[in-house]
């Protein structure tokens, strides 16, 4: 029997573990920022619990996304995702010319038909990148799932030097599996959580958002018991990850992210049981990374080498 090779994380140092089963191919030259969610502190327009601000990323976190732009190339906006559109974009437009940009666009799409215009697809084209807000992912999903529009990010990712960042759900919506339902403090029981296909820039990972605040080890870990072949990824806010060559992470903001790898699982039973009973599963493996660690993604590092 092969040697399980070791994750090995330090300041600075790469991460990995075996993998095998992928086919290899080219890995994406694109950037993916990826951002757990960042509480506003303008509670006025809503509750603190239920307020979409916190979906805002902080001014740190976009600093680098405007950071890893190429070219001068217009920077489209997002907030398909949010129930305030609107204002959720001009957020946007406000924190990136307060950082430098000179063009944000705010593409203000609400349902399918609105998608696929001559004019998104001609900004698209242009775009050096683009930020997906908070909100509901199901709402990406469901409005831009398999239309040309989000046929030509994925090949603008694929193909060039295009950053793709998103906050709480835009995160969320970047990976495949996608977490789309699930209270924070459920995950123990079996059919607790829904899952659908995401954007898929990511696949084999599934990311979840405001991870250590609200709670959400335990939803992930079903997760990853119902696939184990997939990575768990838990942003917590104020916090995110640069994505380079599909598969190399970076922790970026002030907090910590959470990776549950369960590639050597043992003990699971999600399979035995009945829905609304207690799963179980062994011999997870929890890395917890903070600022400037680094991370390779085992099971797309098969698939990219």
């Amino acid at each position: 029997m092969p040697t399980k090779k070791k994750s090995r994380m330090s300041n600075g140092e790469k991460g990995s573990s075996s993998h095998s089963g992928a086919s290899s191919c080219p890995p994406p030259k694109g950037v993916l920022i990826a951002i757990g969610g960042h509480e506003q502190k303008d509670v006025n327009k809503k509750s603190q619990e239920e307020s979409e601000y916190d979906e805002f990323a902080s001014d740190i976190i976009l600093q680098r996304f405007v950071d890893e732009l190429r070219g001068d190339g217009p920077v489209l906006v997002i907030p398909t995702a949010s129930e305030e559109p609107v204002e959720s974009g001009q957020d946007y437009v406000k924190v990136f010319t307060d950082l430098g940009l000179k063009r944000v666009e705010v593409l203000d799409i609400r349902s399918r038909d609105e998608v696929d215009t001559e004019e998104n697809l001609r900004l698209l084209d242009e775009a050096a990148g683009m930020m997906f807000t908070g909100g509901d992912q199901l709402r990406l999903t469901a409005i831009l799932g398999g239309t040309e529009f989000l046929k030509r990010i994925k090949q603008r990712y694929t193909e060039s030097h295009f950053v793709i960042g998103g906050t709480s759900a835009g995160a969320a919506a970047m990976s495949t599996p996608m977490i789309y339902q699930g209270r924070n403090d459920a995950g123990y029981q079996k059919d607790e959580i829904h899952i659908t296909t995401g954007l898929q820039f990511m696949h084999d990972v599934a990311i979840d958002t405001h991870f250590v605040k609200r709670g959400r080890i335990v939803r992930m870990a079903q997760i990853i018991a119902t696939n184990p072949g997939c990575i768990g990824i838990g942003l917590e806010e104020d916090t995110g990850i640069v994505v380079t060559n599909g598969k190399d992470i970076e922790v970026v903001g002030n907090g910590l992210v959470v990776v549950v790898d369960g590639l050597h699982c043992n003990g699971n039973t999600i399979h035995e049981i009945k829905p609304g009973e207690v799963f179980s599963i062994r011999d997870l493996h929890l890395h917890l990374l903070a600022r400037g660690q680094r991370y390779v993604i085992p099971v797309l590092e098969q698939m990219y080498s």
